[in-house]
């Protein structure tokens, strides 16, 4: 449209929340990946049927909305204005929802989520114990906007912090405001953000541009893909803003192109955003102008480094350089360049609406605000929760992922992707924010917190994540290219009962050489996971070495598994189940693993019975002792 008048926005407000109010009842429905996946769609599409059948589009309204966070109880259905909360819906739970919830206001009580502590049934969404903790002030506007329609992000004060800072605002007051709320970069690094859009609006260059970075490539880490499927819009105005502060007139959202919902709603809300008048040409009929481009990745882990992907949407191949010059200096195509990543700029709106003192008051006192983490692995409740900066481990992992799966022992976790540390328990009470997480070895990275138990290997936990650095390392710099292949050999020899005790002290220095002579901070963090189970877990590595035994039973090569002759009932399960046909032995009668055919696969010991549980995992002397016997039986046979 060519004139606009920002009272325009108002209108829309006002639209929506009178729509709003007649419609007094609203099933919101998670669409996120994970909700799709359950068939949130299916669920989504029955719903508004059966409303249209008992003729109810006038009392009830029907939104998709993005991803609620407790991904694994999907398809997650809330009801509005009264918060309650069903999870797992199936198709056939859709008829008595309307009928009994929506018309006669009774509780289904098989739809209710159960803590599994207690065992309480829990009726509304803010009760329930993944909720109670944290502090959604990013994420928690997913639960209530369809991404698809940019009015629903309007009604929720959407582009009030933009007509702000247009009408009200200079860039320079703008960059104060962001530099006063102490907000960090959620990248990784957590430089100041103020302070690189300062570096960048001084830098005197007629062109300028900014970037978004949805590079998200950590395994186990979603978190700005679920910011951009559930709510683009508030992306799309922390980026205007930012442009506005720094005098940029070009975006780009770098995305993922195996994020197909992000890459399809981020598109859609820019469209809308286009037509609105918010981007382009004169935004809100002020003088400024921006516009944002997409632009999808191949899904190369090193794509995340920002010099690797200002040089992928330059055309080239996605290598890091050296700096300084830094990308507020000298970034893309040249020109000064300003990146941060998605739930950094979600953050500047709110900022800019509630005031850098109010947004300082969060967290800590060098990291402000909150933070999004991605909490998976052996953990009752996972999903994305959002958390004040400063919240204990101990919070995240009992009081809202629900404790360990099984009622096993929590042994460690690690945040920040595959760069960072593993942090064991006895630091449970660590607080989570920038500085301390770095002094523990680890760090915030993008978000993402993996959880293990006593089931888990730490030299094998550090073997897995050297070896996935090393496949996505770019091989530019030799430190990394060739000292993370180094690391990944030594941990292989020592999980396969081949290490030596020089191999500890080989591991530090190499992982020191490593860290230092990297070119970017890909490689220079690679080796924190080596680095941090040698320091808070150094015995597992001496037990591989010395006892050639692994203490969590995970090492195949050195463990074996022995069906003991007592618990034996011959019903042969393990005998049907093995691969290899390793196993032999008549019903009713002692079966025996043939340990030159078992490839350890561990079959045989899952479908034990759990009451006769004849077949164990040894490892150290027991495993020896039972390899010496079956070769002294087939040599005697």
């Amino acid at each position: 449209m060519d004139e606009f008048d920002t009272s325009e926005l108002d209108k829309i407000r006002a639209e929506v929340s009178e729509s709003q109010m007649k419609q007094k009842t609203c099933i919101t429905i998670c669409g996120g990946t994970g909700c799709h996946a359950y068939g949130c769609l299916k669920v989504a599409e029955a719903f508004k049927e059966e409303i249209k059948r008992q003729n109810l589009q006038n009392k009830v309204d029907v939104r998709t909305t993005g991803c609620h966070g407790f991904c694994e109880r999907g398809p997650i259905v809330v009801i509005q204005p009264e918060g309650i909360f069903y999870q797992r819906i199936q198709l056939n739970d859709i008829k008595e929802v309307i009928s009994e919830t929506i018309i006669n206001k009774k509780i289904l009580d098989r739809l209710l989520y159960i803590d599994p502590r207690t065992e309480e049934k829990i009726v509304y969404e803010k009760d329930v114990p993944f909720y109670k903790k944290q502090e959604r002030i990013i994420f928690g506007n997913n639960g209530f906007i369809d991404p698809t329609d940019i009015k629903d992000y309007i009604a929720l004060d959407g582009f009030k912090a933009l007509v702000k800072v247009l009408f009200d605002m200079t860039s320079e007051e703008v960059i104060d405001e962001i530099k006063a709320s102490g907000l960090r970069g959620r990248g990784g690094a957590g430089f100041p953000t103020g302070k690189k859009w300062e570096i960048c609006r001084k830098e005197n260059s007629e062109k300028k541009y900014i970037i978004c970075n949805a590079d998200e490539g950590d395994p186990g880490a979603y978190m700005d893909r679920s910011l951009l499927e559930g709510n683009p819009c508030c992306v799309i105005e922390g980026m205007i803003i930012g442009a506005y502060a720094i005098g940029a007139s070009q975006g780009f959202i770098y995305v993922r192109m195996e994020y197909p919902l992000a890459v399809k709603n981020v598109t859609l809300a820019i469209e809308q955003a286009k037509k609105l008048g918010l981007l382009g040409k004169s935004i809100l009929g002020s003088e400024f102008q921006f516009d944002i481009h997409i632009f999808k990745g191949a899904g190369a882990f090193v794509s995340g480094e920002e010099t690797s992907l200002m040089a992928s949407i330059e055309g080239r191949r996605a290598f890091p350089r050296q700096r300084p010059p830094f990308p507020a200096q000298e970034g893309l195509w040249g020109k000064p360049t300003n990146i941060n990543n998605v739930e950094t700029w979600a953050n500047v709106p709110l900022i800019i609406n509630k005031g850098a003192e109010w947004y300082s008051q969060i967290g800590t006192k060098k990291s402000k605000g909150t933070k999004i983490f991605s909490l998976v692995g052996k953990i009752n409740n996972t999903g994305l929760v959002e958390v004040p900066m400063g919240i204990k481990l101990k919070e995240i992992i009992y009081d809202i992922g629900g404790g360990i799966k099984d009622n096993k022992k929590f042994k460690a976790v690690q945040t920040g992707g595959p760069s960072g540390g593993c942090i064991p328990a006895d630091k449970l009470d660590l607080p989570i924010d920038f500085d301390t997480l770095t002094k523990a070895g680890s760090m915030m990275g993008s978000g993402g917190m993996i959880v293990v138990d006593e089931d888990t290997c730490m030299v094998d936990i550090a073997r897995y994540f050297l070896e996935f650095s090393q496949e996505e390392s770019c091989g530019k710099c030799v430190p990394c290219r060739v000292g993370t292949k180094q690391l990944v050999e030594i941990l292989t020899h020592i999980t396969r009962g081949e290490g030596v005790e020089e191999d500890i002290k080989k591991l530090k220095d190499l992982a020191k050489s490593v860290k230092e002579g990297s070119l970017c901070g890909l490689g220079q963090t690679a080796p924190n996971p080596v680095l941090t189970t040698i320091r808070y877990f150094r015995d597992e590595y001496e037990a591989h070495i010395k006892e050639k035994s692994c203490p969590a039973l995970v090492c195949k090569d050195l463990i074996v598994y022995n069906i003991e002759p007592e618990k034996c009932v011959g019903c042969l399960l393990c005998l049907k189940s093995c691969p290899v046909g390793a196993i032999t032995g008549e019903r009713k009668k002692v079966h025996i693993i043939n340990q030159e055919l078992c490839i350890k696969c561990g079959v045989c010991f899952e479908v034990c019975p759990p009451k006769v549980a004849a077949v164990s995992k040894y490892t150290g002397k027991k495993r020896d002792r039972i390899l010496k016997k079956d070769l002294k039986q087939r040599v005697k046979e």
